[in-house]
């Protein structure tokens, strides 16, 4: 009779480890403190700016009130620092990953400084510069959807709250390009 000497069978696919309790804690606030620093920088030229030039500006008739504009980006921005943070226990915030999360932020901060910083200087083509940006950020959220996605389901989901505002966002960037 022969013997089964074969060695027990490996899982396939094992489960990383997730990093420990504490350094998950902080790794959390670091993400949403990171998010709350862009919304914070990108928030500058719009206060600046929103009682002035933009104030007297033709807008669409679908823009929302002000106040809805600081509440949605407070929770897409606190939205996006969970996706990047459950994607980064994962140990999938790397790379391109991280490149696609640090574009986002960088563009996210670039477009108020484009339309509502740069218009007073430049007039409408600030405004085209800025639907650019926009429609950049919008094609970076596309990307950290799919790379997110595969790493943690509910981090690629996440996302899409935000490239959906962003998106209208853009048709709002579009309309005030060709109307001012």
């Amino acid at each position: 009779m022969a013997v089964n000497t074969d060695s027990p069978a490996v899982p396939a696919a094992i489960q990383p480890q997730l990093p420990a309790y504490g350094l998950q804690v902080v790794a959390f606030i670091g993400f949403l403190a990171l998010s709350a620093a862009a919304w914070a920088l990108a928030s500058i030229p719009i206060i600046l700016n929103s009682r002035g030039w933009f104030a007297a500006a033709a807008n669409a008739p679908w823009m929302p009130p002000g106040w809805m504009f600081r509440s949605t980006w407070m929770a897409l921005y606190a939205g996006v620092a969970v996706a990047a943070w459950l994607v980064w226990r994962r140990g999938a915030m790397v790379r391109g990953t991280l490149a696609g999360y640090a574009a986002q932020l960088l563009l996210n901060a670039a477009w108020p400084l484009t339309f509502f910083g740069l218009f007073p200087v430049f007039g409408t083509a600030a405004l085209w510069a800025a639907l650019a940006v926009i429609c950049a950020l919008a094609v970076s959220l596309a990307f950290l959807t799919l790379r997110f996605g595969p790493a943690n389901a509910a981090a690629g989901l996440l996302v899409l709250p935000y490239l959906s505002w962003v998106v209208f966002s853009a048709s709002l960037n579009l309309y005030a390009a060709l109307h001012n």
